[in-house]
């Protein structure tokens, strides 16, 4: 019995007092009722408090209150956006005073040679930081500012994988010459020329890589970056190792990429009844109809594909000791694109080692990034072939001739004789054409920063940078392809060849003294430097025909295209200095100057100075201000300066007159004693003009800088007018057998810029669980050129360029005084009573009784007036759901498709081959071509969707400090737009071919361990 007594106890008693120790524990619960207020006595609302360590909390009410049951002496953490988080002892009643977080105005902004604090930032410039949680398929780091920057368009040349892109800062400030922003990567300032076989430079950068953007966009932010700055600077920052133990992230999606939509043309169905039916129908055109009476032949279906693409990225950083912080990433992405055949293939590879030795008084900032690119470019002229080609025909049919793809022939027989002219086959042109390059690059810096220890004030810093990028390409067309088939079997394909290097160096120099002035409550800062840049590039390509003989098929034969070597090279040489100057820490002063000489200008042009000013006043800091509590920054700037430009796309020496072979591989023929001829390469000089100079940019800045509610609240909004004077372009028409040729290349006049910007970023939304950031911006832009010089030809309108595409293209943009560059040079479309546009009748615009080319008008331009981005994330708990989009508006389009489908006779059957069209063309019922009808020129605005992500996120994922986010993003879903074409954003504004945006949905993960 004692013994049973005795387990009783034993199970009694554990259960007793844990019982007691619950109810002690409890019994030290308190009730506390708390108000948490700011520095200036005003009650914050919707603060989080949390018990420390748990998940225990509650947030104040539209007084600043709270009441919240905690164990006693315990720790509670007071937090709120803006301010610095407090942790204090519970109490029954207590009071939270929260401090100002000033990190969102003293953090350092990223500017040209050096840094500055927000705060004290004189000139235009943004800094935001790589969006991880809704980028959506990112391939190239442009594609991660899109709608982020007021100001900032950029346009995507297509869905083409690894796709370039045209960047434009406040429009463009030249007409020939480069319009891009200069790009500047840890230091490294990049060419803006890619080599054979790279879409785009800028894919040599892994997006995973990056940690901040930072865009210079007046004169007096980029005036220290001179020449290269009159389009603005974009500063890239890559992510760089922390102190501390080893940490590692893994990142990696699967995107599945499917066509939108695609041109609307007729069916097979479709396509026989409007033939049958049409009163101009031949014989001949019947039978060639009914070749295939079953087939059924959807060409853009065939063409494009569902595509799946993947993208790994690793990265491990932390530090060695406390000295030697570093990171270490490699990354893979493999990108098929809708278009079939196209693939765009990544390795990258970068390590950054950021020491410092002395107690900080010697850093060093050592970066490394390489990549190895593989692509294979598809033909995208099969794009517009699968519009026009004729639906009633197979894609496949039984000829041994030309790879069994189906081919127009002169007898309408597979195995024929390959009629000229006509259409081809739009799948032969993808799967018999295998056009492939890799690209080698290496982009590296060290820099290293020294503050003198006998003089702390002091610093120096020198930055040797290399950028270095070697590609080899080959693009081999079947020689029974019947994109290249020849009667003679020695003489059909393509087989061309190329290689090209590019070789870019850097050494930067510069001094730097800043000092507190307490005396005076001034502080100055003070940089004088040198830099040398030296531009390197070669290049060679070649061109044969195959053979298609048995053992020989495939096999070079005789040259299409002689071997053809090129190699230049130029060089920047520049002194630079800026002096920031504060006086109470309110009233700013920068001052900068730049001297630049290129070798692309004669030696009597050869320099250009540079000079900028800018004036900041922080009105929030006045005392008439202090009443305003909840706004906490109010800063105005205002800024001149001058830019130069000298990347001006006419080659390296247009100030010199060399050698070239004769246009159109033009011959003359030499005799020999007996008669026999040697045919020899024409030589011909180039035209050149020694007189040539720099352009210059002229930039005026009114800006205001404002932040509230602890910068829940935040943005800006600027005023700007630029000038450019003494445009580079190639348009004067010289009078005859003053030069080697028509038009050369001078500068010819001037053009301006004026605009504003508006960008506001809140947070309207802060709650323990709650979280919403919502961000918008805007600019209008207007760009008109205002003068041109034409030599003795002043009457003439202008050079037009931009062919309207199809056989025998017409030029269609012109630059002219008074309006934008590139306007649409056209006719004005004349329509009946219904609105339908009557063939072949234009506007008489200058009365004299006839419609000819003085009745051309300019019509439009390519670019927007306005731009918009919006983006917004809401978070609950461990979920997240976002999107970015954006907003163009005023942009027009050439539509090149519609333009070149008519419907007569001649336009849809020749050679003995028909062609489909457009179901447009059945509108207006065109019987020949109108292309210089301004019924083409199409309003191509739009409201853009770029994409939407829904994310979750796991803290303890796998292990503890282990912690992750799945997520899932469709992009490019929702586009709004009157426009007819494929697509409203169009680089440049012609639609020809452009490679078909896809809608793409991402699956992802982020782990971070």
């Amino acid at each position: 019995m004692k013994q049973v007594n005795l387990r009783i106890y034993r199970m009694i008693l554990p259960l007793l007092l844990g019982m007691f120790l619950s109810i002690g524990a409890y019994a030290q619960q308190i009730s506390v009722k708390g108000h948490v207020k700011d520095a200036t006595g005003e009650p914050v609302i919707g603060a989080n408090i949390l018990v420390k360590g748990t998940t225990n909390g509650t947030i104040t009410d539209l007084d600043g209150n709270f009441v919240l049951n905690a164990p006693q002496n315990s720790i509670l953490v007071v937090s709120f956006v803006g301010y610095k988080p407090a942790e204090v002892q519970a109490s029954k009643s207590m009071v939270v005073t929260l401090q100002d977080d000033a990190v969102m105005l003293s953090e350092a902004v990223i500017i040209g040679y050096g840094t500055v604090k927000k705060s004290d930032a004189t000139g235009s410039v943004t800094a935001i930081k790589a969006d991880e949680k809704n980028k959506g398929v990112v391939i190239n780091p442009q594609d991660m500012l899109a709608g982020k920057v007021a100001g900032v368009s950029v346009a995507s040349s297509g869905g083409q994988p690894g796709a370039s892109a045209t960047i434009r800062v406040r429009g463009g400030s030249s007409l020939s010459a480069k319009n891009d922003p200069l790009i500047v990567i840890d230091g490294v300032v990049m060419g803006n020329d890619a080599v054979s076989g790279l879409s785009n430079p800028l894919s040599t950068i892994n997006p995973a890589d990056i940690e901040t953007f930072t865009v210079l966009k007046d004169a007096s932010a980029t005036a220290i970056y001179g020449s290269r700055a009159s389009n603005g600077v974009i500063i890239i920052t890559t992510k760089k190792g922390q102190i501390g133990k080893v940490k590692f992230n893994y990142s990696g999606n699967v995107s599945v990429s499917t066509k939108r939509n695609v041109i609307d043309v007729m069916n097979a169905s479709e396509y026989r009844d409007f033939i049958t039916n049409s009163p101009t129908t031949t014989e001949a055109m019947l039978s060639t109809l009914n070749l295939y009476p079953d087939a059924s032949t959807d060409w853009q279906d065939e063409v494009l594909r569902t595509a799946v693409s993947t993208e790994h990225n690793l990265s491990a950083y932390g530090s060695l000791k406390d000295f030697l912080p570093y990171r270490l990433s490699f990354g893979y992405t493999n990108q098929n694109g809708i278009l079939k055949t196209s693939n765009f293939e990544r390795y990258t590879g970068s390590v950054s080692l950021t020491p410092s030795f002395f107690d900080h008084y010697l850093n060093f900032n050592l970066n490394g990034k390489g990549v190895y690119i593989k692509n294979r470019f598809a033909d995208t002229g099969a794009i517009g072939g699968a519009v026009s080609f004729d639906p009633t025909k197979p894609v496949m049919n039984d000829n041994t001739k030309f790879g069994g793809y189906y081919t127009w022939t002169t007898d309408n027989t597979p195995n024929g004789t390959k009629a000229g002219s006509t259409g081809i086959n739009p799948v032969a042109l993808l799967e018999m054409r295998n056009d492939r390059s890799t690209v080698k690059s290496f982009i590296g810096n060290a820099q290293i920063d020294y503050k003198l220890h006998f003089f702390p004030d002091l610093k120096l810093n020198l930055n040797l940078a290399m950028d270095y990028s070697t590609s080899d390409g080959r693009n081999i067309v079947d020689p029974i392809s019947p994109a290249n088939y020849s009667e003679d079997s020695q003489k059909s394909g393509v087989d061309r060849a190329y290689s090209s290097t590019h070789d870019n160096k850097l050494l930067d120099f510069y001094m730097q003294y800043a000092k507190e002035l307490d005396p005076i409550f001034s502080k100055i800062d003070v940089m004088a430097g040198y830099s040398y840049q030296n531009y390197h590039s070669k290049g060679e390509e070649g061109s044969w025909y195959l053979s298609r003989e048995g053992e020989n098929y495939g096999q070079r034969t005789s040259v299409s295209a002689d071997l053809r070597n090129t190699e230049s090279k130029y060089v920047l040489l520049s002194f630079y200095g800026r002096m920031n100057y504060s006086l109470m820490d309110r009233y700013l002063l920068t001052f900068t100057l730049r001297d630049d000489a290129s070798s692309r200008f004669a030696k009597d042009k050869r320099w250009g100075l540079f000079p900028s000013v800018a004036l900041g006043w922080k009105i929030r800091d006045e005392a008439f201000m202090q009443s305003f509590t909840n706004m906490n920054e109010l800063k105005l700037r205002l800024g001149w300066g001058v830019t130069g430009q000298q990347d001006i796309n006419q080659g390296d020496y247009p100030y010199i007159s060399f050698y070239r072979n004769g246009k159109g591989g033009a011959m003359y023929p030499f005799y020999d004693a007996n008669g026999n001829v040697t045919w020899v390469n024409v030589i011909a000089p180039t035209a050149a003009n020694a007189n040539l100079k720099w352009e210059e940019t002229t930039t005026y800045n009114v800006g205001l800088d404002y932040g509230f509610y602890n910068n829940r609240i935040n943005g800006a909004v600027d005023f700007y007018l630029r000038k450019t004077k003494d445009l580079i372009n190639a348009e004067v028409n010289v009078p005859a057998g003053t030069d080697f040729a028509e038009y050369v290349v001078s500068n010819i006049g001037s053009l301006e810029n004026k605009g504003v910007e508006f960008s506001i970023n809140t947070k309207p939304v802060v709650s323990k669980d709650w979280n919403w950031d919502l961000g918008f911006n805007i600019a209008y832009n207007k760009t008109k050129i205002t003068e041109l010089t034409y030599n003795d030809n002043s009457d003439s309108p202008g050079k037009r360029f931009e062919s309207t595409g199809g056989d025998g293209g017409l030029n269609v943009k012109i630059h002219s005084v008074g309006y934008a560059p590139g306007t649409y040079y056209v006719y004005q479309q004349v329509y009946d009573e219904s609105g339908k546009p009557i063939e072949g009748e234009y506007v008489d615009r200058n009365g004299d009784g006839v419609v000819s080319d003085k009745d051309l008008y300019r019509y439009k331009k390519p670019a927007a007036d306005v731009l918009m981005g919006f983006n917004s994330r809401l978070s609950y708990k461990k979920w997240d759901f976002g999107f970015n989009g954006r907003v163009s508006l005023g942009n027009y389009n050439y539509n090149s498709t519609a333009s070149n489908a008519a419907l007569g006779v001649n336009e849809i059957f020749g050679n003995n081959s028909l062609s489909n069209k457009p179901k447009s063309a059945l509108y207006t019922n065109f019987q020949t071509r109108q292309r210089l009808s301004d019924y083409y020129v199409q309003n191509a605005s739009f409201l853009k969707i770029d994409n939407i992500t829904l994310g979750y996120n796991i803290d303890k994922f796998v292990a503890k400090g282990c912690n992750a986010r799945f997520y899932a993003t469709v992009q490019n879903p929702i586009i709004i737009t009157k426009y007819d074409g494929l697509d409203p954003e169009v680089d440049g504004g012609m639609d020809r071919n452009v490679y078909p945006r896809p809608l793409t949905f991402l699956f992802g993960v982020n782990i971070n361990f």
